[in-house]
């Protein structure tokens, strides 16, 4: 299993940037899929990227394409999410996710999930 633990959260203006970072705590890391999922009130669950164990990203949505990239440093076991020209659309918790499952890294079912960090963007 991993345990996964989200920071970097917080209140900022539109048009500002954050980095969310996810440490991970477990064996291999390095063997699981990764993924970011934000959810706002009222809102289901939406998916906003994915990073493969090679280190490939994508599964971005358009409403964040072009602004959100995806990375992971497997030496730190860490992922992170950099969030760029932010929008008050954006504003969710944003939540880890981790699967040892094979395949599309936007369909495939995550397993294990963190407690979630806040981001609000205001006007």
């Amino acid at each position: 299993q991993v345990q996964l633990v989200e920071s970097g959260g917080g209140l900022v203006q539109a048009g500002s940037s954050l980095r969310l970072s996810c440490a991970a705590s477990g064996r291999d890391f390095s063997r699981y899929t990764m993924g970011w999922f934000r959810q706002a009130p009222g809102k289901e669950r939406e998916f906003v990227g994915g990073i493969s164990r090679i280190g490939g990203g994508g599964g971005y949505p358009d409403s964040v394409k072009g602004r959100f990239t995806i990375s992971r440093d497997n030496a730190k076991n860490t992922l992170s999410l950099q969030m760029n020209n932010l929008k008050p659309e954006d504003s969710a918790v944003y939540t880890c996710a981790a699967t040892s499952r094979v395949g599309n890294i936007a369909l495939v079912k995550y397993d294990y999930w963190g407690q979630g960090t806040q981001v609000t963007v205001s006007p």
